[in-house]
């Protein structure tokens, strides 16, 4: 293990002027990152453990390899042939058919864990326990009781520890928080999120089976939870309503209002049809929309009056390269929790969607 990772053109159309263009922002975001992989290229690379083996995971493994001070060292599933196949696909080093084994292995940095929901706060701890850094996937936990103890294990062990909420790093999002922030469009007033996507009808997917922590609210009710989170905070009043699987018992639709001082937020999630995945972010003084796929977005759109302006911001293959610089740079940092995505943030975002689920009455197996 590296030494510095011990321890801790305008346009006329219609009634509004249109202009498309590549946002000064994303040069300068480019302007960033070159200047990072300039600084690591003879820095020692970060070793990846991938714990878990399934889609997010390899799509995640892909954009490691884009990483360029990052290497992928080791891979584990409860499976040994599973792992080994995985290995051989992305040129890991080593396979494991336990996560202890990887948690042992002592050229591994940091591990992502890409397992079920229900398991991401036993791994997240043991993981600590070993000695390495972790970015679990969201959510961190099943509810915020579990996310404390995630917490409290990256405080006592010195080991880093994020949230994988990729959304928050991605440059789109960055530059419309940025906007908001130097109050572009005003107090904001009402956002409105949704993500929804039509389940197959298998009864053996993870994606509606409870005792895995399945459901809308914690698969994807997290992601328009958070923009209204990273938006506007805490809410003072949550109100949610659910429609169930008659069979799983899961929620398969999940309406959520989120009432602040002088704002609302407007949020859905649901494994039951499609929905556009465009957000919309309402100010005194203007509106940002954030594009199809919204919670990993590669543009958005401001309106100011009668000017609308289209900003294009691509991101780096399946758009996890963000993340992972993040963490390099708190790893090399010597932080134990990202600035961006704190411990708090996250511990927040679950306490709210644990309130959403006391509404509907949904309760994990693992609660009772």
């Amino acid at each position: 293990m590296p030494a510095e990772l011990q321890g801790s053109g305008d346009k006329p159309g219609g009634d509004c002027h249109i202009r498309r263009q590549f946002y000064l922002y994303a040069d300068n975001i480019a302007a960033e990152k070159s200047c990072y992989e300039e600084s690591v290229m003879d820095l020692p690379k970060i070793k990846w453990g991938i714990v878990g083996c399934g889609n997010i995971a390899g799509k995640f493994t892909r954009d490691i390899a884009l990483t360029d001070d990052a290497e992928i060292s080791a891979v584990a599933s409860r499976a040994a042939e599973k792992a080994q196949a995985f290995a051989e696909k992305h040129n890991a080093g080593n396979a494991y058919g336990t996560y202890a084994e990887l948690f042992r292995d002592t050229d591994v940095d940091i591990v992502y864990i890409a397992t079920p929901h229900v398991s991401h706060a036993e791994l997240s701890i043991q993981a600590m326990e070993h000695g390495k850094h972790v970015l679990c996937e969201k959510p961190l936990s099943l509810n915020a009781k579990e996310a404390s103890a995630i917490i409290e294990t990256s405080r006592r062990t010195r080991r880093f520890f994020m949230e994988a909420l990729w959304t928050r790093f991605n440059p789109a999002i960055i530059a419309i928080k940025k906007r908001i922030d130097n109050g572009e469009i005003g107090e904001v007033k009402f956002i409105n999120a949704d993500f929804s996507f039509k389940v197959p009808g298998d009864l053996d997917s993870r994606v509606i089976a409870l005792e895995l922590g399945g459901g809308a609210i914690l698969d994807i009710g997290i992601y328009p939870a958070f923009l209204s989170y990273l938006i506007l905070g805490f809410p003072e009043e949550i109100v949610a309503k659910s429609l169930f699987h008659t069979l799983t018992k899961c929620d398969m639709q999940t309406s959520m209002i989120f009432t602040y001082e002088s704002a609302h937020a407007l949020l859905y999630s649901g494994l039951e049809s499609g929905s556009d995945m465009v957000a919309r972010i309402s100010g005194a003084e203007g509106q940002i929309y954030i594009h199809k796929t919204w919670h990993s977005p590669e543009g958005y759109t401001l309106v100011q009056g009668e000017t609308e302006q289209v900003f294009d911001l691509p991101v780096k293959g399946n758009g996890f390269t963000c993340e992972i610089e993040e963490c390099h740079k708190c790893l090399r940092a010597s932080r134990i929790e990202s600035a961006l995505w704190s411990h708090k943030n996250s511990l927040e975002l679950i306490s709210i969607l644990d309130v959403a689920r006391d509404q509907v009455g949904l309760v994990y197996p693992q609660e009772q």
